[in-house]
């Protein structure tokens, strides 16, 4: 299998529109936690095997590491960014729920075709072009005899107030307006980020946009005003990445209707980005079976081993030994360069020969379950790929640096780390990667030693010791 040549080593960096408080020190933890880095890469499925597949993922069709949960604890804990995936799970859930609900209750909520997305997205251009030319002419007239900005009227002996505004506070809050449809100036949504009323701020969202409130007789408009709380309204616990325009359609598409056809630009954007970034990232995280400290210690080791090899090959050079007995560095030579090709590669020989894995840190702590007992990290995390779809619409932060683990890993010191506890590696395909990946560092190895060994047999004796 030569697509393991592809697999480059990840380095993970956060998004850069989330903000993790103290993420900087929970990153020197888990950054690149295999040990492996990678600057930029083709975003591309490309040479992903079909038992590896976004699709086999999502359907739960693989084994431990590379299930639908690790899929969700990679994004969270490696790539900072869950909220796509948290968000694409849930809209594959209600399409399901959506099927299931009566005819009498479907008809409520018609679906969003393609053509009236269409017809939205020109009036929204012609909008904003209007916007942009009124602004444009309200700055060119400003302070003019035809600026529209009211006057400030001197009232009898009286002075006239200096200033047009109040200039706030330092402890007032910043506010911050957007220009509707209807040209009148409302507070944006996110001067309501504090309310905890999913239903009051959808339906300011509604308003923030000049759209109408929508019908609540709909099927699942509940659900679907704490969607937008969530995930789509500007400052959102989870807010999504995607532009106004985007943001605007959906909620175009939502005061019409609640059927998934509404979600339909959002979910596909939200798709290509989990298929083409991070379901390669994630394959490629998986098959690096150490975590840092393991492998820059792989790392040392086979740059030890080569060292030594040279060292050795150097003696019995300048030595009165035959050139015969110069092939046997090679036995230095082989494993050194072998071992450093492959934690290169965020891999550890040790652990591949047994199919093991470093259990990831967030594994490693035990788990408080509902009935009082005790249930290992890893067995809590490995032993299903099912995921919980009331954790899908909670609206809590995806920020982890409260989580007991982080600290507790901190305190961790590095040869406990370099040995930490580990797993076996169900997956087979991600086996057969990892065989492949390490054979070609054993071929790799002999020829350079080979190399090697043909330079230094090539030199005369040097009779000195």
């Amino acid at each position: 299998m030569v697509l393991a040549l592809n697999y480059s080593r990840p380095r993970y960096v956060a998004r850069s529109h989330k903000s993790h408080g103290s993420m900087d020190s929970s990153m020197s933890i888990i950054e690149s936690e295999s040990g492996a880095s990678f600057k930029s890469m083709p975003l591309t499925a490309k040479g992903i095997p079909d038992a590896l597949s976004f699709d086999r993922i999502i359907s739960g069709g693989t084994c431990p590491p590379c299930t639908k949960r690790e899929f969700l604890n990679y994004l969270k804990y490696v790539e900072f960014a869950p909220e796509n995936l948290q968000f694409f799970l849930w809209f594959k859930d209600y399409e399901k729920r959506w099927e299931t609900t009566p005819n009498s209750e479907r008809v409520l909520a018609p679906e969003w075709t393609p053509d009236m997305a269409e017809a939205e997205r020109k009036q929204y251009r012609t909008t904003v072009k209007a916007a942009h030319q009124s602004k444009t002419e309200k700055e060119l007239f400003k302070g003019s005899d035809f600026d529209e900005k009211p006057k400030l009227q001197e009232t009898e002996g009286s002075e006239a107030i200096p200033f047009a505004a109040i200039p706030q506070t330092p402890n007032s809050e910043k506010r911050e307006t957007i220009q509707s449809q209807d040209g009148s100036i409302r507070p944006t949504t996110g001067m309501r980020s504090i309310m905890t009323n999913h239903t009051n701020a959808a339906e300011s969202a509604f308003e923030d946009a000049g759209l109408k409130k929508p019908f609540t007789v709909q099927p699942h408009r509940d659900e679907i005003n704490r969607i937008l709380a969530i995930y789509i309204l500007e400052h959102a616990p989870r807010e999504l990445n995607f532009s106004g325009r985007e943001r605007h359609a959906t909620l175009r598409a939502l005061e019409y209707t609640t059927h998934p056809s509404a979600f339909r630009e959002l979910v596909n954007n939200v798709e290509y980005s989990l298929r083409q970034q991070s379901h390669p990232n994630f394959i490629r995280w998986a098959i690096c079976n150490g975590n840092r400290p393991r492998v820059i210690f792989a790392r040392g080791l086979g740059i030890s081993l080569i060292l030594a090899g040279i060292v050795t090959q150097i003696l019995l050079t300048i030595s009165h030994a035959g050139r015969a007995w110069r092939v046997l560095p090679i036995l230095l030579l082989v494993p050194g360069i072998a071992t450093l090709i492959a934690a290169w590669k965020g891999m550890c020989v040790v652990l591949h020969g047994l199919h093991h894995q470093h259990v990831r840190p967030w594994e490693l702590f035990a788990v408080q379950e509902e009935d009082g007992t005790l249930k290992h990290g890893s067995e809590y995390n490995l032993s299903s790929a099912s995921i919980d779809i009331d954790s899908l619409r909670s609206p809590s932060k995806n920020s982890f640096e409260d989580e007991p683990w982080v600290n507790k890993y901190k305190k961790r010191n590095v040869v406990r780390q370099v040995f930490d506890r580990e797993t076996y590696i169900k997956e087979p395909m991600l086996r057969q990667i990892q065989d492949t990946i390490f054979i070609q560092a054993l071929l790799a190895a002999v020829l350079i030693s080979a190399i090697i060994v043909a330079i230094f047999a090539a030199i005369p004796r040097g009779h000195i010791i």
